[in-house]
C-alpha cells in the first residue's frame, strides 16, 4: 500500500476530526481552519485516499517552529508514518527559516522523538486554564 505525503494539502475538518476522534481518546471535533491559517504548514499523509496521519507546524513568525498535534490513525502505528511525518516536518520548517523546532511530548513518547532527532531541553508550562 502506497502512502502519499504532502505539504500543506487542502485539507478539511470532516478528514481531520475523522483522523482525531480515532487516534485521541475523548476529541471533541473542531474546527481546524484557525490553527491551519496561522500555521507555518502541516505535513499529511494519505493511504487509499484517506487521511491517515497530520502533523501541523506552528511557528513564532521568526526562527522558531513548533511541532504540533502529531497524529497517526491508529491501525497504522509503528509503521514509519509518525516518523516520516516528523522528518518532512523538519525539513518544512527548515526550507522556511526556521531555525528550531520545538515538541513538547509525554514522557512514554520520548523514545519516538529521540529516534527523530529531537534532544530533551529544560522547558516550562502555565496550564491557563487552572490559574
Amino acid at each position: 500500500m502506497t502512502i502519499r505525503y504532502s505539504i500543506s494539502p487542502p485539507v478539511g475538518n470532516a478528514e481531520l476530526n475523522a483522523l482525531f476522534s480515532a487516534a485521541w481518546a475523548g476529541h471533541i471535533k473542531r474546527d481546524f481552519a484557525p490553527v491551519l491559517t496561522h500555521a507555518l504548514g502541516c505535513v499529511c499523509a494519505h493511504a487509499e485516499g484517506q487521511l491517515i496521519g497530520f502533523v501541523n507546524v506552528a511557528w513564532d513568525g521568526d526562527k522558531h517552529a513548533f511541532l504540533l498535534d502529531p497524529t497517526v490513525h491508529p491501525d497504522r502505528q509503528r509503521q514509519g508514518i509518525g516518523t516520516e511525518l516528523v522528518r518532512q516536518a523538519a525539513e518544512l520548517a527548515r526550507s522556511r527559516g526556521a531555525e528550531w523546532l520545538h515538541a513538547d511530548y509525554e514522557p512514554r513518547l520520548r523514545e519516538f522523538y529521540r529516534r527523530t532527532g529531537f534532544r530533551e531541553t529544560t522547558a516550562g508550562l502555565i496550564n491557563l486554564k487552572e490559574t
